[in-house]
């Protein structure tokens, strides 16, 4: 089974994506699981993961509503207030929708850059646990390091790196990246996505570009817990859908057909799935 594990659908009218607006051009407009299917098949990709992309229940209400009709989408990662005093209740509450398979605040928006660390996160994410439910981590590299205060604290944690942390691809100033990526790759529950990377970095991005990053991401994560994902339909800011995974493929290609049909799928089924029994 091939998955590709991230990505997202919008309606505009609903109000709540602060982030999205008219200055980001050709995705400022809807998007629905009918836009990205053809893309899907034409790849041959079986299923997804929609991850929220509003921090707000009512837009995971929204994702869990589309996914039950939508036989593509294996399962939604949704968004819960982690500081909220009833966030266990809330959680426990989502997690009731066999299809909610993850959570994921918007951590690279929030103000406070040591927000991760925060003690009083614990029931959250003991919720979490509870729940066999993931946790999305959605950073930019200097959330890393707080991230690993956080999962000292919970080593049951089920955790997924989005974006791989977002590198800095244009600027190329990753070693603090690199070396931040090898102690959280370090923990065994610890996964990490090849998504939301040609987004970091310059409009002629090349395979070239991309490459140093890849290297550095199978040496610490190992092929077994590297996960496939597109980000569309924000990666149309910087690619096609088809040149993505074409991409990706280019970068697997001297791995063995087992590490390369893991990484495109068998990765992501275990780490999202079994933890609520769809596999």
């Amino acid at each position: 089974m091939r998955i590709d594990a991230h990505h997202h659908v919008w309606t505009l009218a609903r109000g709540d994506y602060g982030w999205l607006t008219p200055a980001l051009g050709p995705i400022y407009r809807d998007f629905g699981p009918d836009d990205l299917a053809p893309l899907l098949a034409k790849h041959g990709i079986d299923r997804t993961i929609l991850v929220q992309a509003a921090p707000t229940e009512a837009e995971t209400a929204f994702m869990l509503g589309i996914a039950a009709r939508t036989p593509l989408i294996a399962g939604v990662v949704g968004w819960c207030d982690f500081e909220a005093p009833d966030a266990p209740e809330r959680i426990a509450r989502l997690s009731a929708d066999p299809l909610l398979v993850g959570l994921r605040p918007m951590v690279h928006d929030i103000p406070d850059p040591n927000w991760l660390a925060k003690p009083a996160l614990a029931p959250a994410f003991e919720a979490l646990i509870a729940h066999d439910l993931t946790f999305d981590a959605l950073l930019k590299p200097q959330h890393i390091r707080p991230l690993l205060t956080q999962l000292d604290r919970h080593p049951d944690l089920a955790c997924v790196i989005d974006h791989a942390a977002k590198p800095d691809l244009v600027g190329g100033e990753i070693a603090a990246w690199r070396d931040d990526i090898s102690a959280v790759a370090a923990r065994p529950q610890v996964f990490c996505k090849l998504s939301g990377l040609v987004t970091e970095a310059g409009a002629d991005w090349t395979i070239e570009t991309l490459s140093p990053v890849f290297d550095h991401l199978l040496a610490s994560f190992g092929p077994d817990r590297l996960i496939f994902g597109s980000d569309w339909p924000v990666l149309t800011l910087r690619a096609e859908y088809s040149r993505w995974v074409e991409t990706v493929e280019q970068l697997l290609a001297g791995l063995p057909d087992t590490d390369r049909a893991a990484i495109m799928g068998g990765n992501a089924r275990r780490f999202y799935l079994s933890h609520r029994g769809r596999n």
